[in-house]
């Protein structure tokens, strides 16, 4: 992490402070702070500043071609995006419900993925942090340092995630970038030999799931108040359930309860997200702002994940993990648990949970053999929606599809976008907390990036467009001097702001 003191421009007198990039999290971003004479935050503000085109880009493609495709979006959670937009193409192609079989890969496809990502954000991105403290000594606040410190912390998560990256090369044909669902189905089983080694390493991975859980319970037990505190507020909560109100990472309907509990919406189905969920773009960040229809852009936006996940639902499908929940919630004494920090608690409670249905599915027949993909008739639409539960939260993928097999229109929504207004939230609340008229060092901005990355964000699949986005393209020699700059505003008129060659600088 770097930070540098520059005199704004703008507004007078107020000094930006910018963290550029925000570190350990996937993809590119930025946090800008303008501070008064004083040190006094007056604005806090998380920009997504790289811009990756997908939903253009993919117009004009063969509706079979996209999950593979989409999946390019991020190299952390290809698995969601690939399961989403396979399950949004089920749709347009009428094969619903997929085999028994292609149910069941799926499923422990995705389950993996859960297994991996949570793994890796935790141990390896945040667990410097909680372990270290978050302005101790940057040399050691990273996974070396982990693995120097508490070197059989290390070895368990980084085993845990190579558990959920061999499942998924198991049920798609690669860790990374996979084909293993297809628009009605799969495009394998898996063999038993296959199924035999992943349950010779079940016992340990269950034994390590739950220390996981008593590693990020122990965090918040040692400092209670300042877990419950730290980037702490109110928001709504969305998240996929099963619609007898269990957690469900693969398929269910959508329920939103309110900062207090109470439900404002269930049983949503998928295919009507755009009833419930509106986006808005703002200038200053290349990712949208989504919030509910119903409630506006001022309070209508919401969180998701693991801290909306496991206090959405009613219960785990899975026992060791609904005991854990259980305290969880307890810990709220009758409240929402709020707590940005609680999101590590969620997760893993998340990823024993995930384990659990692992052992369940590979004790199905139906991995190893039934039908491939759909077989009963089919009837054509025009458009489907597929979401899922990512490791981040709510994924939403919606397509359009031509009579000519063309897509020629996509919607992605994904978790990171979701929880938007939630992270500037946090970076606003810690901000004024622990920075605002305080001489700010590495570690005190450090603060606003450990909220940031308590939601494990994924800054590369967030960056998309709805509609004309502002553009600030610069033209400069070889010796940096500014030659010509266009300003595109949101509303798509180009501004030219040239200059004289050797007059300022980029």
């Amino acid at each position: 992490m770097s930070f540098a003191l520059e005199t704004a421009a703008h507004p007078a007198g107020l000094r930006r402070v910018a963290i550029d990039p925000v570190s350990r999290v996937e993809g590119h971003g930025k946090v800008t702070l303008l501070l008064d004479e004083n040190n006094h935050v007056m604005q806090a503000r998380l920009h997504i500043v790289e811009f990756r085109g997908f939903e253009k880009f993919i117009e004009g493609r063969p509706y079979w071609e996209v999950p593979v495709m989409v999946q390019r979006l991020c190299g952390i959670c290809p698995v969601s995006h690939l399961l989403a937009a396979t399950k949004a193409f089920d749709r347009v192609i009428g094969a619903m419900p997929v085999p028994a079989s292609a149910d069941a890969v799926r499923r422990l496809m995705h389950y993996g993925q859960m297994l991996q990502s949570h793994a890796l954000h935790f141990f390896h991105l945040s667990s410097p942090d909680l372990l270290f403290g978050f302005d101790s000594e940057v040399a050691q606040r990273n996974i070396v340092g982990v693995a120097k410190a508490h070197p059989d912390i290390a070895r368990k998560g980084i085993l845990l995630r190579k558990f959920g990256q061999e499942i998924i090369r198991i049920t798609s044909g690669k860790r990374v970038h996979g084909t293993g669902a297809i628009p009605g189905g799969i495009n394998k089983w898996v063999t038993a030999e296959e199924r035999d080694s992943l349950k010779r390493d079940l016992p340990q991975m269950l034994a390590w799931a739950q220390d996981s859980v008593e590693i990020a319970k122990q965090l918040h037990a040692q400092n209670p108040a300042f877990y419950q505190q730290f980037g702490s507020f109110r928001s709504n909560l969305m998240s996929l359930v099963r619609p007898d109100g269990a957690l469900d990472f693969y398929d269910g309907v959508l329920r939103v309860r309110d900062a207090d509990g109470r439900i404002l919406f269930d049983g949503v189905s998928d295919q009507d997200y755009l009833q419930l969920i509106e986006e808005e773009v703002r200038s200053w960040s290349y990712m949208k702002f989504p919030h509910l229809r119903s409630l506006g852009r001022e309070l209508g936006w919401y969180r998701v994940g693991p801290l909306a996940r496991v206090q959405n639902c009613d219960f785990i499908p899975t026992p060791r993990a609904e005991a854990e929940r259980q305290v969880f919630v307890a810990w709220g004494q009758g409240e929402l648990v709020h707590a940005t920090l609680a999101y590590h608690w969620a997760r893993m409670i998340e990823m024993l949970h995930a384990v659990e249905v692992i052992a369940e599915l590979l004790d199905n027949p139906a991995l190893l053999s039934g039908d491939l993909t759909s077989t009963g008739e089919r009837q054509r639409r025009r458009s489907g929606v597929g979401i899922i539960e990512a490791p981040r939260g709510t994924l939403i993928h919606d397509y359009d599809v031509a009579d000519n097999d063309l897509v020629t229109r996509c919607n992605l929504i994904v978790s990171t976008t979701h929880n938007n207004q939630a992270m500037n939230e946090a970076v606003r609340s810690v901000a004024r907390e622990y920075l605002d008229g305080h001489e700010l060092t590495e570690g005190l901005l450090n603060h606003i990036e450990v909220a940031i990355r308590a939601y494990d964000p994924c800054l590369s699949c967030a960056t998309h467009a709805l509609g004309q986005m502002p553009l600030d393209v610069e033209l400069v020699d070889a010796r940096g001097a500014l030659l010509d700059r266009v300003l595109r505003s949101q509303d798509g008129s180009l501004v030219h702001d040239r200059v004289r060659p050797g007059v300022g600088s980029a």
